[in-house]
């Protein structure tokens, strides 16, 4: 209980104070979320916080920030991979970038297996190597290694492949 009251009192006297230095380095949005952010992370180390707290409190502040802002880059990152190659279904607006290349990509990603699909997701996409693969997937680190080689492998024979259209027919009339 005492130390719910001194965290009170902690948010009560600095909490405004944090908030400001966040709103001046980033938008009000991100700035609230990273204030709720540091203040979760100050009462689950509530016992590290010094006498003088406000320098620690913008510290931890300034960290969380980092944080969400690598978070930012990694989504746009992604979403930058995501959207030319596996657009989805519900918006398909092919801009200017879209070509020959992506088209060719994003066939030959749906040909590929399930397995093979999501281990070059998370390679190109989540950009995990292969211990992370592994993690993610419950396997070892080796299989996510031969697993990756082997689904680039593939992606690659695939875009390489050439395809005739479907429904046409060959010389001698097979399909």
């Amino acid at each position: 209980m005492e130390r719910s009251r001194e965290y009170e009192s902690l948010v009560r006297t600095h909490g405004d104070a944090v908030l400001r230095f966040l709103r001046r380095r980033t938008d009000p949005q991100t700035a609230d979320d990273v204030f709720s952010e540091t203040m979760l992370i100050v009462w689950r180390r509530f016992d590290d916080v010094p006498e003088e707290p406000l320098p620690w409190l913008y510290v931890t502040a300034r960290n969380c920030l980092r944080n969400a802002e690598r978070s930012a880059r990694r989504q746009w990152r992604v979403a930058e991979r995501i959207i030319p190659v596996d657009p989805p279904t519900d918006t398909v607006d092919p801009g200017p970038e879209e070509g020959p290349r992506a088209d060719c990509l994003r066939a030959a990603l749906a040909r590929l297996s399930a397995t093979d699909a999501e281990v070059l997701r998370l390679w190109a996409w989540e950009e995990l190597g292969p211990p992370e693969i592994a993690t993610v997937l419950d396997i070892t680190t080796n299989a996510a290694t031969i697993r990756l080689h082997r689904a680039k492998k593939k992606l690659r024979q695939e875009m390489e492949a050439p395809r005739r259209p479907t429904g046409t027919t060959t010389k001698g009339g097979e399909r």
